[in-house]
Formats: C-alpha cells, structure tokens, sequence
C-alpha cells in the first residue's frame, strides 16, 4: 500500500484543475465533494492492514491509480493539440507576445469576469460588474493573441477532451467507490462520525527518555567527543553576548542512533557535577512551545508544572528555576522544514526563557536534518553527524540483541555468530535494524532459521518504522521524487541537477507560486532530501562534481513505495536469459518477469533481444534508460525506430552511445535519429549521450516534439536542426560549439542552457537571438563575436539582463591563426565589448581572442551595472601590445587568470585587489615584471613564460622575487 500513497489529494486537486480548464467546469465544487473522501482514502492507507477484507480496497487504490495515469497522459495529449494548433497558427511571437505565465495569469483573469461560448471563433467577454469595458476589451485582446484554451474547438480536440471526460468521471467513480466501502465498514481510526480523524504524526515512534539501553556499543569515541565539548574553555564565540550556553547538535537518518548517542552522553555526565541540572526533553514533529516549556520546568524541578495562564508567565516559570544554574538540556528528536517560518519562530521560542542560566550551559539537539540544528544556533563544527559503525562492531551489536540472556552453548553461539555475520551485512550498519532484526533472530535461536533469515526469506519485508516514519513526513511530492530513484541500482551516483531535470520531465513537480520556475522547485525537493539524509554526500568526480548516494536502507525503502512503477535490470554481468528465467535482475525483492505496469525503467546495458521481446511491451511505459552499450554491441536504427513507435507514452529516454562506433552512425562521425520521433507526442527529455565526437542529424519531425524540455547529445560537436517550434525546450546540452548549427533559438524563450551560442553572419545566427531568453543560466559561452559589427549590434543581446548567468565566454575566433581567419577593426571589437556588459551577479568571466583598441568602462571604472560581484576572470590569448586593463570594478575577484597575451605588464592596480587569492600567468612571453600584489594572494602559478622573467621570480632579493614571497603556495613550470 505504501506504493499508492502518492495519489494524495493534492496530486488529484491539481489533476481536476488543469482539466477544468478545457472541460469548462467548476473544480471548486467538484474538489469540494471529493476532498474529504480521498482525505480518508488517505487515513485508509496508513491503517491498511487493520482494514478487513483489505483486497478489495487494494484493487480500488490500483484502479484509482491507473485512472490518475491514464487521466494525466490524456491532459497531456490535449495540450499536445493545443499547443500544435497554435504554432501552426503563429501565435507564440518572441517579440511583444506574452509569457506563458502572463498569459495563464490573463486567462485567469478572464475565467473570472467572463464566459466563453464554445460555437464562436471569438472570445465574448459578458459584462459582470467588476470589470471596465476598457479593461475587457484589453483582456479580449490578450486572451485572441495567447490564449490556450481559444484553440480548443471540439473539432480540433474533441476526442482528447471526450476521453479526458470519461477519464475524470471514472477517477470519480472508483473514489466514491471506495469512500462507500469504508463507511460502511465504520473503522473508529478513520472517523468518529463528526468527521476525519488525523492519525498522530508521531504515533510510529515513542517518545525517548534519558535513560540509555544497558548496553551501548560501538559509541565511546562519539560520546567523548561530545562531552569534550561540553569541558572546553575555548569554542565558538556566540555571536549575541547574552547566551550563557553553547548549542551542539547530532544529526543522521531515522534508527542511527542519535539518541542513544545523547542518552549515553547524559549518563556519563550524571556521575559527575559539572552541570547542575541535567534536563531530557523529547520533541518530535507536532510539538506546542508551551507543552515543551512545560517539560522543561517538570525534568528540571522533578515535579508538574503548576498551570500558568499564558506563554509568558510560563517563560518567567521557566526563567526562574534555571536562573544561576549550569545546565544541560537535551531536545530529542527535533524536525523542521526550512520553509515553515512559523516553525522556525516556535523553536527559537523554546530558547528565549534558557537565557537566565549560567555561562557554560549546553544544549543537545538530535534531529534528522542539519538544518533544525542551524536553527537553534549549532555552529558548523558542533553539527556533528552520527558516526556509521564498523563491521566488527555492528555484529557484535546485532549478536547483542539477538542472544542476550540467551541459554546456548559455546558451539552454538559460535555457529550462529557465523551465520550472523552474513545477516548483519544486509543490515547496512543500522542500530535499529540491529535491534529489531536481532530481537526477531532471538526469539528462534538455531541455526536453521537463522541460515533461512540469511537467505533472504524473512529480511524481505523488514523495512524500518522510524525510515518509513521519516519517509512519511517528507513534502508528497518529495515522496514521489524519492520513490522514483529506486529506478537505479544501489549506491549509483546521483547527481543534483541531473535528478532535477528528471523530476521536472516526468511531471512530478507542481508550483502554485506566480513567476517560480519548476527547477527551482524541484532543487527544494531534493535539498529536503538530502537534509533529511535520504541522499548522502558521496563525494567528487573524476570530473570534479559533487555527486550523492542512497544508502542500501532506504534504496530498499525506495523499492517498497515505488512498487510496480520503477523498475531496473542489471544485467551487466549476467546474460539476459537469466532475467526471463526468473531470476531477480534487481536485488532480493522480486522474482519473475518484468511486471507489466511498470512506468519507468532502468536498463543497466543495451540488449537488442531484450528491448524487441520483452520492453516494446510495455505500453505504459515512460521512463526508458539504458544507461550503457557493451563493447563493440551494434544500437540499430530500427530497433530506436521501434521504441519511437511503440512505446507513445514516454516522457524519458535515454541512451548511452558509449562505444567507438554504433549502427546509428552512418558515417564515421555522423548520427541520424529515424523521423519516427515525432510520434513521441510525450517526450520532455531526450538524451543520446555520445562518447565519440560525431555529427548528430536530427531530423525536420524533431520540430514536432513541442513538450521537449532537455536535449542532451553528448560529446556530439556539430548538431543539423531549426529548433524554433521547441518552445517548451528548457535545457540543451552537447560538446563545446555544438549550437553553431541551431538556428531561430530566439522564439525558445524558456531556454535556461544552451552551454554554447555562435554568431555567424546567416539569417536565424545574429547575436539578437539572446536577447529574450532572459532564463539562461549556468554557463554561456558565445563564439564568433568578430560577425558582430556595432555596439548597438551587442546590445541586442541583452546580456545584461541574463540575471542567472554565473559563468560567461565572450570568443572572438577570427583573431586566431587559422586558414580562415578573417580581420575585425579593433575599434569595431572595443565598441562590441562595452555593449556585452555581463549581469551583475556574474561570478566568472572568460575573454578570449580580444584584440580591441581599449577595455570597456564596466571592466576599468566604479559604475552601478557590470558584474560587480565577479570572482574570477580569465583573459586568453588577447593580442594589444600594451598592459592589462585596471581592473577598477571587481573588488570582489578572487581568481586572476592571464594566458597567451602579449601584454608587457599585469594590471597596475592589483595591490587594491584585496579579495585576490590565486594568480596564474601561462604563455605570456612579453610580461617581465610584476606589480605589487594584495598579502590576500595564497597561489601564485608561472608558466612557460619569459625565462628571465621566471628566474627573476625565483632570485632571492630580485624585485619580481620580493612581490610574490609572502605567497605561501608558488609553482613554476618552464618550457
């Protein structure tokens, strides 16, 4: 059941709105009705196996399921329509038209002033009261030039609308379906006939108290730490005077042992008198700042708190009894959401009386997230996580639990330990697991079942209360976010926006905010994830990006929610015959073949034989990844040309083209996609990821794919196709200049990367096609700027209103010594660069090939626009015989790079550079001196420059050697 939970109400109140829209009803009311039956549809989860003859509800919550997907692919089809129509139409303009969500604020408008007959042509705005005519004759003409729902004539969409109808009517049906069957069961845990009553948020774990198990293992070290903090004189200086404590917090996923940790730190604390008062509160989620107050004063006077009128004679309660004394609080089991204002005051509340103590007070937080201890002012080295265990040590815990108090023999309890050893490597090091699944192993203490438990037949269904209870508690659709990562195999490396962009494609993120971009959304999804320890730093790359894991727990857990929707193969060393024999493909928890409602699949290598028998059958499917190609294995034409045709619904493909060659080239260096890829009317997210440099052709039915929302070739370097109808296209990802081959990209107004631009001197190539895609960020790099002829010419592209850019390349190629190089006036690429002025929040900054007569007034003068906030800037291989710009304006640069120029001296202002901590000078053979440098400089790199120049650098006494020799870090490198 925990499969299901995702159809909460929110996901069924956005599906009945959107569709309003189209169909012309009123989802308030319809919402009204239904709203309290899925609420209890919802209670009916959570008490599941409570609930007699539980298969039919089962099967009502399955078909409930379907109906929402079939629901939403229908929705999809009929904004398909609508937004073909007017493409066609020509309606969506770069210049002057509306924004997508102007003009969904306009129809909003006019929903409500206005009533649209479905027989006319035109838009017939009826007067209400409320609305000027001036005013509505303004919304006519903002709904006839970008209203969605003016297109959809029964002629044009009437059999999506018809279906969408039947759809909705039939989610309505199975809803009521099963609101009747539970009344008439008449559960008490789902009503008390007054109304729904709410299962407690904390009701799956009980409240800890201060006394520690009889036995802790494996947490001296952790617990030494923490009472080290509590003894030192030193530490970090609060930054309010008043506080007389110090806040330390332990932080971990639900069942590490965090407060097993805190209890073994206040039992050892007990034995001696340094604190005063030893006080052990347990928060939880649905907590009240006066019950915890309350609790406060009862653990500190041992006896019940007198009731007290309000808040504040309860704080002055509260302030009296710990006044001069040194105390140490404990706050057990802390949550918080970084977005619940109301929250963040409740618990800083908690604080305010705690003020009245002695100096040398400490507070305890334990919580699941890092963040609820940032918000009761833990300083980063007092955020301490919760230490994983050892191998030797966590079985020595699980045999704990498992035969303490147990009578058995020296053989005996060494042949179990045996078999314990394997058992306890499916544990992942948890304590809770070590607990729960060793009190379950105790009570058969013999070896036969012990060895079954090994094997996997009773470890199957141990998913831990407290993870599924964290689970629990996430926003919904995080839950989905979540459940949907079970598609990949265990401890893969997941990376932030690569997960994002997923998310955003398969349509599990919803904003209700005007103007906020769904990846934004999407980011708070995944940083919830990662605060609540679902996601677990795993390190760099190779490639120096950072990237996250999923601990074995809760990659199990991610399984057991996810259910029959997500689905892997890994079949990277096995042969795929095993997968249609039965064997399990993806870890212990299934056995058979691929289930055949499963919506998104995780192939771990491409298998010819295995997608044409056996995923080509798979007619909900909308997620395929096969995330490899084996050795010299062919990827044929016709069996991408059978995906594209027989799997409609995807909304996700992706497939890694790893190998030298493959059968989609046709040529050596050139990649054709088959023209059936317009039937994949779903799609929002593209990838033929290359490993090889080739040409990718796609074909003129590309243009068809109006959902497209991420386009990613590769190492691909050229790319052949007119991208203006891509109107939702967000993210467009290749090798270095691939874009030079993409024209019209002015209308793609949704644009947020496209990593590469190239200005050539064609139609559908001019630097003006920036001007409106104002959602680029991340990194641009724009090429070919000696075919812009004009200051004015630059303006066009309004770079500076490109708020989200961090990174930015401006390349003047012709200046490079090529065959086809071509002259470009140096006045001409001085007036080009003053206009190219980068927004102000730009952080790194590249110039290459600049061979301009001066340096423009946002780079060498104190103005308001410019990136003032810049920290690095790179200049290569600009050409003027003279020295570098003064770099007036980036008082915050803290990176300097200089390659390949023929200046003869660095900027003369570097001394007031004083944010300046690494300087590198690469190739630039006229440089023989150096100016004063800022004592902020710790790296100073040379190379391969003048060899006077660099021996002078290293002569103790020499002018050049005295400027640099406060430098902690120097590194040399000649010719």
């Amino acid at each position: 059941m925990e499969a299901i939970g995702w159809i909460a109400a929110p996901i069924i109140s956005e599906l009945f709105k959107e569709c309003s829209n189209y169909l012309k009803f009123d989802a308030t009311k319809k919402l009204r009705q239904l709203g309290p039956k899925v609420i209890l549809l919802e209670r009916a989860i959570e008490i599941f196996e409570k609930i007699p003859n539980r298969a039919r509800l089962e099967q009502l919550f399955v078909d409930l399921k379907i109906a929402l997907y079939e629901a939403e692919d229908i929705l999809d089809d009929v904004e398909y329509h609508c937004l073909e129509k007017k493409i066609q139409d020509g309606k969506f303009k770069c210049n002057g038209g509306a924004s997508p969500r102007k003009r969904d604020w306009v129809m909003n408008k006019v929903r409500s002033a206005s009533l649209s007959s479905p027989s006319e042509n035109k838009v017939m705005v009826k007067y209400d009261g409320g609305v000027s005519q001036r005013k509505r004759d303004w919304l006519k003409n903002k709904v006839q030039s970008a209203s969605m729902s003016s297109l959809l004539k029964n002629k044009e969409t009437g059999m999506p609308k018809n279906n969408l109808k039947a759809s909705l009517e039939k989610i309505e049906e199975i809803i009521n379906s099963a609101y009747e069957f539970l009344e008439r069961l008449d559960l008490p845990s789902l009503s008390d006939g007054n109304g729904i009553q709410p299962v407690p948020a904390n009701s799956a774990v009980a409240a800890t108290t201060s006394i520690p198990p009889k036995v802790v293992i494996g947490r001296d070290k952790d617990c030494d730490k923490i009472i080290a903090m509590f003894h030192e004189n030193k530490g970090v200086v609060n930054t309010n005077n008043d506080l007389c404590y110090t806040v330390i917090g332990i932080h971990g996923i639900g069942g590490s042992g965090k407060s097993t940790l805190a209890q073994l730190v206040c039992d050892r604390e007990k034995k001696n008198d340094h604190f005063e008062l030893i006080m052990w509160v347990h928060v939880s989620q649905s907590f009240t700042v006066s019950a915890i107050l309350e609790e406060i004063v009862e653990a500190a006077t041992r006896s019940s708190c007198p009731q007290l009128n309000n808040l504040s004679t309860l704080h002055d309660k509260l302030a009296e009894v710990l006044y001069g004394k040194r105390f140490l609080l404990v706050l057990d089991d802390i949550w918080y959401n970084g977005e619940d204002a109301r929250k963040r005051e409740e618990l800083q509340q908690i604080l305010s009386p705690l003020k009245a103590g002695r100096a040398g007070s400490k507070i305890l937080v334990t919580s699941r997230t890092k963040g609820a201890l940032s918000v009761l002012g833990a300083a980063e080295p007092r955020c301490i996580p919760i230490s994983d265990l050892d191998n030797d040590v966590f079985l020595d815990l699980l045999m704990h639990y498992a035969l303490e108090g147990t009578n058995i023999d020296v053989y005996a309890r060494r042949r179990l330990k045996d078999i314990g050893t394997d058992i306890a490597k499916k544990l992942n090091a948890s304590p809770l697991l070590a607990r729960t699944v060793g009190g379950r192993l105790g009570r058969r203490p013999n070896a036969e079942f012990w060895s079954t438990v090994k094997n996997g037949k009773l470890l199957d269904g141990t998913i831990s209360a407290a993870l599924f209870w964290s689970y629990h508690h996430l926003d919904q659709q995080a839950r989905r976010c979540f459940a949907y990562c079970s598609i990949f195999p265990r401890r893969h490396r997941l990376y932030r926006d690569e997960l994002v962009n997923l998310w955003v494609a398969e349509g599990f993120v919803r904003s209700t905010n005007e103007g906020e971009e769904m990846e934004d959304v999407a980011r708070g999804y995944f940083d919830e994830l990662a605060s609540n320890s679902f996601f677990q730093p795993g390190g760099m790359d190779y490639s120096d990006k950072e990237y996250y894991v999923v601990h074995d727990l809760l990659h199990d857990l991610a399984e057991k929610v996810s259910g029959s929707d997500c689905f892997r193969i890994e079949n990277g060393s096995r042969w795929i015959i095993d997968l249609w024999r039965g064997k399990d493909p993806r870890g212990e928890g299934w056995r058979g073949d691929i289930p055949q409602d499963v919506r998104h699949l995780f192939v771990q290598n491409y298998d010819q034989d295995l997608i044409i028998e056996k995923i080509l059958l798979l007619k909900n499917l909308r997620t395929l990844i096969i995330y490899a190609v084996r050795g010299s294995v062919q990827v044929k034409e016709e069996v991408i040309d059978s995906i594209f045709k027989k799997l409609p619904k995807l909304r996700v493909l992706a497939i890694a083209l790893s190998q030298e060659r493959h059968a989609l080239v046709k040529n050596q260096d050139e990649l054709s996609v088959p023209e059936s890829i317009s039937q994949l009317r779903h799609l929002r997210y593209l990838a033929f990821r290359t490993s090889t440099r080739c040409r990718v052709i796609l074909p003129s039915t590309v243009t068809k794919l109006y959902h497209i929302q991420l386009l990613d070739f590769g190492r691909c370097e050229k790319m052949e196709f007119v991208g203006g109808d891509l109107i939702n296209l967000r993210h467009l990802f290749s090798c270095p200049k691939v874009n030079r081959s993409i024209s019209n990209i002015s209308r793609l107004t949704s644009l947020q990367t496209v990593p590469f631009f190239t200005v050539r001197k064609e139609h559908g190539y001019e630097i003006s096609q920036l001007r409106d895609l104002n959602k680029l960020q991340g990194k641009l790099c724009i090429n070919g700027l000696e075919n812009v002829k004009s200051k004015a010419e630059a303006l066009e592209a309004n770079l500076a209103s490109k708020e989200q850019l961090t990174m930015l390349m401006l390349d003047w190629e012709s200046n490079l010594d090529r065959e086809d190089a071509t002259d470009c006036n140096p006045e001409v690429q001085a007036e080009v660069l003053e206009g190219l002025c980068p927004p102000v929040g730009l952080e790194t900054l590249e110039i290459c090939h600049y061979n301009g007569s001066w340096y423009p007034n946002w780079m060498v003068s104190k103005q308001n626009s410019g990136p003032w906030y810049l920290q690095e800037l790179w200049f290569d291989g600009c050409s003027q015989l003279r020295s570098a710009p003064v770099l007036v304006a980036f008082v915050h640069l803290g990176s300097l790079r200089v390659w390949n120029c023929s200046w003869d001296a660095l900027p003369g202002n570097m001394e007031h550079l004083a944010s300046l901590k690494k300087l590198e000078i690469y190739k630039c053979l006229n440089i023989l001196s150096l100016p004063t440098l800022p004592q902020s400089v710790e790296e100073f790199k040379l190379v391969e420059c003048n060899g006077e120049f660099m021996e002078s650098c290293q002569k103790v006494g020499h002018p050049n050697w005295k400027k640099i020799e406060h430098i902690p870090m120097k590194r040399w490198k000649f010719v």
